[in-house]
């Protein structure tokens, strides 16, 4: 069984308060505030590492799927798009567009679609945010 660990302390109340967030592994290692999550405050938010950890994931697994399928991949880049919406009982995350382009020699792109379309059903965060509704826009280059 693998373990990651991540950690974040905040101080203050919501409005005025700051954070800080890091990783286990050392690679992140920053601040977060009310402004970086609802304003456009430097640093960064929850919303973005989740979507950080959601393109990560599809890019591995989807280079993975085409190479099992005989396609090795040249590259595999996906941006996930998280967005929050206000409504009555607050803040959600109401959606996930995951945009994704890979360059596969020999492959058409109606293969490449459905591989996309497979990861985002299979991935390992695409199934742990499944309550999340997720598009997907796959362009083969």
């Amino acid at each position: 069984m693998l373990t990651r660990t991540a950690d974040a302390r905040w101080m203050g109340d919501l409005k005025a308060g700051k954070g800080h967030v890091k990783t286990g592994s050392g690679a992140l290692d920053g601040a977060y505030s009310f402004g970086t999550r609802f304003e456009s405050a430097k640093g960064t938010n929850p919303e973005e590492l989740l979507g950080a950890a959601h393109a990560a994931c599809f890019s591995m697994a989807l280079s993975n799927a085409l190479n099992k399928a005989g396609h090795l991949p040249d590259h595999v880049h996906t941006v996930a798009t998280v967005t929050m919406s206000k409504g009555d009982a607050g803040f959600v995350i109401s959606g996930i567009h995951l945009k994704t382009e890979g360059k596969v020699k020999g492959l058409a792109a109606a293969d490449f679609q459905q591989h996309a379309e497979a990861t985002k059903k299979g991935c390992i965060v695409s199934q742990a945010l499944a309550s999340v509704p997720m598009t997907l826009e796959a362009k083969l280059v």
